[in-house]
């Protein structure tokens, strides 16, 4: 009983013993970070002036206020494309082992586009994608 107790003590040690060198790799990360952050505040120039301190927007002069209110179509657009980027995403494996799926993997991919068209085809019958107003 007790030899058993101990050699399960010694086996968690060795398992905990394993992830030691990335917890290791982990601490030097951190402070090589820290310690470069620190050093370039405290050795680094601190010249503050007015051109410093104005914000830079490729190049061109800022006009107007940059919290003016614009078209939401622009997010929407933007949404959507992620979207069906991300279901294509999903569709890349599938591809790589479509023969290993074979017809139940087949026709679970036709029942998931099926679903994505359906989508789709709300979102132009919304009108979602139409910019005259």
């Amino acid at each position: 009983m007790c030899s058993t107790f101990i050699g399960r003590i010694y086996m968690e040690e060795s398992s905990l013993a394993q992830y030691l060198p990335i917890a290791l790799m982990f601490l030097v990360a951190v402070g090589f970070v820290g310690l470069t952050m620190v050093g370039t505040h405290l050795l680094g120039p601190n010249r503050k002036t007015q051109v410093k301190q104005d914000s830079f927007e490729c190049g061109i002069e800022a006009k107007g206020n940059a919290r003016a209110p614009f078209n939401i179509k622009y997010f929407l657009v933007a949404i959507l494309f992620v979207l069906f980027d991300v279901e294509v995403i999903f569709m890349y494996p599938w591809a790589v082992n479509f023969r290993d799926f074979g017809m139940q993997g087949f026709l679970e991919m036709l029942a998931f586009i099926a679903i994505l068209l359906v989508g789709f085809f709300y979102i132009i019958k919304k009108g979602a994608l139409k910019w005259e107003d």
